[in-house]
């Protein structure tokens, strides 16, 4: 009975097992049944050749489960320490908690048959604590789990507190275990298990409250950075209205003067000075030239935005061509179009400008709409390996289209980066305040 409690109950197979299933969770892995069973006898194989206490079990333990997120899985490594700490700790305090509760209630059963009643209460006890441990893990993977807003230079912010819970625990174990002596029936005597208990338990409520104070402060830390970014566009987007107005100034200028110019070309064509009519016609190209957008649109907020960046790019030596058009008015809003636009152009300029000198540069936009679908595609030429990081732009073009439930890709084709952006249009006016918000 002890072997199969050692060995296959308590610190043996089944808590191997759930262990790993819940690890594995943390992760987002998929699990082959194959990789269960030579997860239980590594763990049963390390455990038999350790004897130096619970702690160099729990070690092996967390060394193991190491072991399989970075050999098998290949997860990050901050990651993967962090929750192989974790279902180990929750693994020792679930069973703190119900040797503690069974130790409160093993005196009530004196008058019972005292071998049966062991039995029962070590079976029983085994098998609850592995249901608390599922229930715990299961609650910590649901809500705490692989988080899209991790920032791994974080992650050291709740393992540290996790440790000190893990070593706190273990230290009152064993010296508990070790100043106590039992009595004839086995159990131990001046030891006050209700206060055992309500350690277990508190040290269990601090462990979640390290993980929602550390998921909240990591939301905190997203929201900071999108309000960043969003007053970051927010300036830039004010920036390209003013030059719309100043645009509209020179228009409207133009407008008020165009009778007298072509009065003056009326005049020079009735003396027959057509060279002078010719000059005359060109100054006013020149000046219409100002005023007219690079790149048209048929969306004056993207024309500033498009005709900027373009502009930029020419003064850098980039060969550019536009073929967007887009709806206007529709659900869109204009910050997000100036969002996916404004990010997919600067890093295709910073793109081209890391080639090499004599490297042909090239930015291609191009655009058009179907239905209630808007599709863009951004082209640039680079440099380099095929393998490419997603940075803060390219997650704010996501965050977009996420918004409007459409699709966004990026690949490479030769040394040409092209980036797909599918949005779905709004056609009501609830659906695009729903977008809004």
């Amino acid at each position: 009975m002890d072997y199969f409690d050692g060995y296959v109950l308590g610190s043996g197979l089944l808590q191997m097992l759930l262990g790993f299933y819940f690890f594995s969770k943390f992760l987002h892995k998929k699990v082959k049944a194959r990789f269960y069973f030579l997860f239980a006898l590594c763990g049963l194989g390390i455990l038999c050749f350790i004897s130096a206490g619970r702690l160099a079990e729990f070690g092996a333990y967390v060394l193991l489960l190491t072991a399989n997120g970075l050999f098998l899985w290949h997860a990050d490594w901050k990651s993967v320490i962090l929750y192989a700490a974790l279902v180990v700790e929750v693994t020792q305090l679930c069973y703190g908690i119900v040797n503690s509760l069974s130790s409160v209630l093993y005196p009530l059963m004196s008058a019972f048959d005292q071998k049966f009643i062991g039995i029962a209460f070590m079976l029983l006890g085994e098998l609850v604590s592995l249901l608390l441990i599922s229930v715990c893990c299961h609650m910590a993977c649901r809500y705490f789990s692989y988080y899209e807003s991790v920032k791994k230079q974080y992650v050291f912010m709740v393992f540290i507190p996790i440790l000190l819970i893990f070593f706190m625990d273990e230290m009152i174990n064993s010296m508990v275990y070790s100043i106590n002596v039992t009595d004839g029936s086995g159990m131990m005597t001046n030891m006050n298990h209700y206060q055992l208990l309500l350690i277990q338990l508190l040290g269990m409520a601090s462990l979640f409250c390290v993980l929602l104070a550390y998921k909240k402060l990591l939301r905190n830390f997203r929201l900071s950075t999108e309000l960043s970014l969003l007053e970051q566009e927010e300036r830039s987007l004010n920036q390209y209205v003013e030059e719309a107005k100043a645009r509209y100034e020179k228009t409207k200028s133009f407008r008020h003067d165009i009778k007298n110019h072509m009065a003056v070309l009326k005049r020079l064509l009735q003396r027959g000075q057509l060279e002078q009519a010719l000059d005359y016609i060109g100054d006013m190209a020149e000046i219409t030239e100002e005023l007219s957008f690079p790149c048209s649109t048929n969306h004056p907020v993207v024309d500033i935005l498009v005709g900027n960046k373009l502009g930029i790019a020419k003064n850098k030596g980039i060969d550019v061509h536009c073929s967007l058009l887009l709806p206007y008015p529709c659900g869109l809003r204009d910050m997000d179009v100036c969002v996916i636009l404004s990010n997919a152009l600067d890093n295709a300029i910073h793109a081209c400008e890391n080639m090499d000198e004599g490297a042909e540069k090239q930015i291609r936009v191009a655009g058009r709409t179907q239905g209630d679908f808007l599709f863009i595609e951004v082209e640039n030429s680079f440099q380099g390996n095929r393998m490419f990081k997603k940075g803060t732009g390219l997650s704010n073009v996501k965050a977009v289209t996420e918004k409007y439930h459409g699709a966004m890709s990026v690949k490479t084709q030769d040394e040409t980066f092209i980036l797909n952006v599918l949005l779905i249009i709004p056609r009501h006016a609830e659906r695009i305040s729903q977008q809004m918000d």
